[in-house]
């Protein structure tokens, strides 16, 4: 019995050269191949940047090195199932160069979509909810993103005009379909193809072509100079960005050793803890033990982050005082989640680019509902796990009750220094229980374990929701109040 599960702990359909670090080491061999790619990445990146820069190589070589590094990593970290990627790759771009491209964003979603769900069936139907031994759904998650947002830039860019779109709609949209090279290289290039993060297609060709930093030097230069020349300017190198970036990753590895292993998430529902411990106690242990699983999340964002960064990809401009800012292709601001004082703010800076995505995608565009639907489209693209769906459901109510706590409470508080410190301390100790609370499943994963959960916490933060979304909620004669001095302020926003 102990072989059959050694064997398939280390069993891979990609490559096995490093199955003896595997063993030395006792991790993995899927683990040892992502880590060892995104290390070889790091490298490449520098290169790419130094060796392969726009000025010394066209964008067609920029592309096509980009798109050979991306498919060798993930034929070595996949094998066989690196061809799903490759599939619903090549099948989207013959959608968006042969279909109506008024309705490309549609076929493109239900097309990208619906292989990424059946990927997430064949784990229900055939692998019994088990993690694959070689698992390609988050590279099929991150291309899935790429694909769509893609499709409805090139929508908004060839179909619609500038008045029927907001700003940054109008800054995204693709105004001329991509060639094939274009669509493999955004997709698949060994930048972001493991891990991610997201990143716009024109902000990539952008990269490729070697406008990318100046384009966001040239008005700041402009203003200092009185003219054009954002050449003058010296380009900002990434290397101290990388070098943070790369320190954060060591001490959320050191973290995610050290002290992950002795706060498992697991033992919010084991028996013995829920029979023995006091509410307080497991309450106080599920904030913990979810702070504590979050150090691998930073890990990978962080890494993938400065991989791009190292490339020179992920310029965001100068800052207030004058210094480059490499945070286009953030993914996690870790001190916003540790100090969030709401649900919104945590949420916000948490996967910050799929937020971006679910944000262009579905919430911009939904006819009602826009939250729910959001929340909705999210645990579909997460998988069919039932834990993502208690989380993703049970955050719906969660942020329908914080916005009516919020509208009715907070403006008692910030009159004076001291109430305000008060509020925004007691709003980030429930903001982190309630968030402990409503993501536990998401890690548990499985019905029977997230109902052990919330029945070993009385179903509290449901329970209180309802009672705030019901409380607290704006009753009619409010609302027409606030219509009525809405409709009686003048232009400067004065009531007249």
């Amino acid at each position: 019995m102990m072989g059959e599960l050694v064997d398939n702990v280390f069993q891979t359909t990609g490559s096995q050269w490093l199955l003896p670090v595997s063993e030395y080491f006792g991790f993995p061999i899927t683990v040892v191949n992502f880590v060892a790619c995104q290390l070889f990445a790091l490298l490449s990146a520098f290169w790419f940047r130094l060796y392969l820069s726009p000025e010394q190589s066209s964008p067609l070589a920029r592309h096509a090195v980009a798109t050979l590094l991306g498919v060798t990593f993930i034929i070595f970290c996949f094998g066989w199932y690196s061809a799903h990627l490759l599939l619903m790759v090549l099948a989207n771009y013959l959608l968006i160069i042969q279909t109506d491209i008024s309705n490309v964003h549609r076929y493109s979603m239900v097309m990208a979509m619906g292989y990424l769900t059946a990927c997430h069936v064949s784990r229900v139907l055939i692998f019994k909810y088990e993690i694959l031994s070689t698992d390609f759904s988050g590279p099929l998650m991150i291309v899935t993103q790429k694909i769509t947002s893609l499709a409805f830039q090139l929508h908004d860019g060839m179909c619609k005009k500038a008045e029927e779109l907001t700003s940054e709609q109008k800054q995204l949209a693709v105004t001329v379909r991509p060639s094939l090279l274009e669509y493999l290289s955004y997709n698949l290039n060994f930048l972001s193809v493991l891990v991610g993060p997201c990143n716009n297609y024109k902000d990539y060709i952008e990269f490729i072509e070697g406008t990318h930093i100046s384009g966001r030097l040239r008005p700041r230069v402009a203003s200092c100079n009185g003219s054009n020349g954002h050449q003058k300017f010296p380009q900002p190198s990434p290397r101290n960005a990388v070098c943070q970036k790369l320190l954060v990753c060591c001490g959320c590895l050191l973290l995610f050793f050290i002290i992950t292993p002795l706060l498992p998430i697991n033992y919010n529902f084991h028996p013995h803890f829920v029979s023995r411990a006091s509410f307080i106690t497991r309450l106080t242990y599920a904030v913990f033990s979810m702070q504590a699983a979050r150090p691998k999340f930073y890990f990978a964002w962080k890494l993938g982050e400065s991989i791009n960064n190292a490339a020179g990809f992920g310029f965001s401009g100068m800052d207030a005082n004058g210094k480059a800012s490499w945070n286009l292709l953030s993914n996690v601001d870790i001190v916003g989640v540790e100090t969030a004082t709401s649900f919104k703010t945590f949420i916000d800076n948490w996967n910050i680019k799929t937020g971006d995505w679910l944000k262009m995608v579905c919430h911009e565009r939904a006819p009602r509902h826009p939250m729910a639907l959001t929340f909705i489209l999210s645990a579909l693209w997460h998988g069919l796990y039932p834990g993502y769906y208690f989380s993703f459901l049970t955050a719906i109510l969660v942020t329908t009750a914080a916005r009516a706590v919020r509208k009715s409470l907070r403006q008692h508080f910030v009159a004076s220094r001291g109430w305000k410190l008060a509020y925004d301390i007691l709003t980030w100790a429930s903001t982190q229980m309630a968030i402990g609370y409503t993501f536990m499943p998401f890690l548990l994963l499985s019905v029977e374990h997230t109902m052990a959960y919330y029945s070993s916490m009385y179903f509290h933060v449901h329970v209180l929701s309802i009672l705030a979304a019901i409380v607290l909620r704006p009753t009619p004669t409010t609302t027409t109040k606030h219509a009525e001095v809405s409709s009686r302020r003048d232009k400067n926003g004065k009531v007249q």
